[in-house]
Formats: C-alpha cells, structure tokens, sequence
C-alpha cells in the first residue's frame, strides 16, 4: 500500500523544464515518465507545484517515517516502549555501539589508529528506532535503523552500503534492523539498492502500490523499456522492495 503520507510530500515542482514530479530524473525520460504516472494514480492534479520535499534535503521523508513510526509501532506491539529518534542521533547511545565512544576517544589521540579505522564508525541514522535496555541504568537497544533517502543515486547507495556495512562490522549483541524508505520511481534504480548481499533488510516504497501500476501499464504500453519492468519484477519477487505499510509491523513483530 501506499503510504499514508505519500500525498502530503509528492507533487510537481517547477524546473528549467517546466512543471516536473519532484522525484523524477529530468535527465531521464523513464523516470519522467513513471513519476508522472505515479502522480497521477495518487491524483494528484496537474497544473501547479503541489510537493512539498526539496530534493537536496530529505527531512521531511525522515520526519514524515518518524512521525509514522511513532503512531503505528505501538498499534502493533503496545507491551513494548518504543523510543523513535530522528538523526542526529549516533549509534553509539545504544548498547550495542556504546562501546564506539572509547574507540573513538583512542582514535582521536593515536594518529596510527586514526588511519587505520577512520572516523566513520559513528553511524547517525535518518530514523533510530530504540527499544529499553536490560535495567532502567542501562542503555537502550537499537532495534532498527532506517535509512530515508528520497531519490536513488549511485552516491546514495552506496552510503547506505557503507553506512550498514559499519553497523554490522562494529556491533556487539543483536544485529538491528537495517532498512530503507525511498520515493525513487526507477525501478532500475531501486534495484541497484534492493541487490546485494545482506547490507540493506528490504527497502520499503512509499509509493509502492502506484509505481506498481504505473510501471506495468507503461511496459505493457511501450512507454519504458521492458527491463525497467523487468527490474521491478526481480525486486518484489525476492522480497527486497516492499510497500511502506510493511514496515511498521515488521518491526513490531520481529
């Protein structure tokens, strides 16, 4: 399903191109193509700028799933006390990361260690999803981190890689959930994300059930190429792109 918010944060902006959907690629004519689909399955009208989200920044993506979070975590599971942050939170306030401020305080003092293990071990999610620790002096758990990237590019994924890379390398205790929320049309796009070898859980699309539509009915209507379809079709089938609404009880329930 399509999130509850997708209506508040797509639309249409003014470019040097005209009116264009805010989250498509103006370089590339299937993105052109599917966001405009997108937009109009959610009917959202033509005709004036209506989004609300500057590509360059994603926080309101990131506040947009926090604020979801909040709401529908404990509709799920109420005997839990869920504590969801939007960034700058660092991992390293939970448990599983706390000991990364001694590795950092070394860090800074011993330049040899400083090129050995840089300094990007210190993760500050988009949405940090916490659970309570073991005793009220304890810290909390990290139960999920989630990464909210409005658009796709090859920069980004490869920063959510990098970044979940870290959290797996550097943790102690439970791995939490790493996942990601993204309004990117592509399908080729998503998929360079969605592949891979355990760093991203699933990625889940706020839009989903009308990119669905669109990218089906343009393939079928040789608007886009058969391999963006294609690409859609490897997504869903492994289970690596899923609709936004999955996302709360996921997290609840497992």
């Amino acid at each position: 399903m399509n999130a509850p918010f997708a209506n508040d944060l797509l639309g249409w902006k003014t470019s040097k191109k005209g009116l264009v959907p805010n989250t498509a690629d103006t370089d590339n004519a299937a993105s052109m193509e599917i966001a405009a689909g997108v937009l109009d399955v959610l009917r959202v009208l033509r005709g004036a700028p209506t989004g609300v989200v500057d590509p360059k920044s994603g926080r309101p993506l990131e506040r947009a799933v926090a604020d979801h979070l909040r709401l529908e975590l404990p509709n799920h599971d109420h005997s839990r006390k869920w504590d969801v942050r939007v960034a700058p939170a660092s991992i390293s306030s939970f448990v599983q990361y706390s000991h990364l401020n001694e590795v950092d305080r070394l860090v800074k003092t011993n330049p040899e260690l400083r090129i050995t293990l840089g300094r990007d071990y210190l993760i500050k999610p988009d949405v940090a999803v916490g659970l309570p620790g073991r005793t009220d002096l304890d810290l909390p758990f990290l139960h999920a981190a989630v990464s909210c990237k409005w658009t796709i590019r090859s920069d980004r994924v490869q920063n959510i890689r990098h970044e979940n890379n870290q959290m797996i390398r550097h943790r102690r205790e439970r791995l939490p959930h790493l996942v990601t929320v993204t309004a990117e049309p592509l399908p080729s796009r998503l998929a360079a994300i969605a592949r891979g070898t355990g760093e991203v859980d699933a990625v889940y699309h706020i839009a989903y059930d009308a990119l669905d539509q669109v990218v089906r009915e343009l393939a079928s209507d040789g608007r886009i190429q058969a391999d963006q379809l294609d690409a859609w079709k490897e997504c869903i089938g492994l289970g690596r792109v899923r609709p936004f609404s999955d996302l709360a009880p996921t997290l609840a329930r497992w």
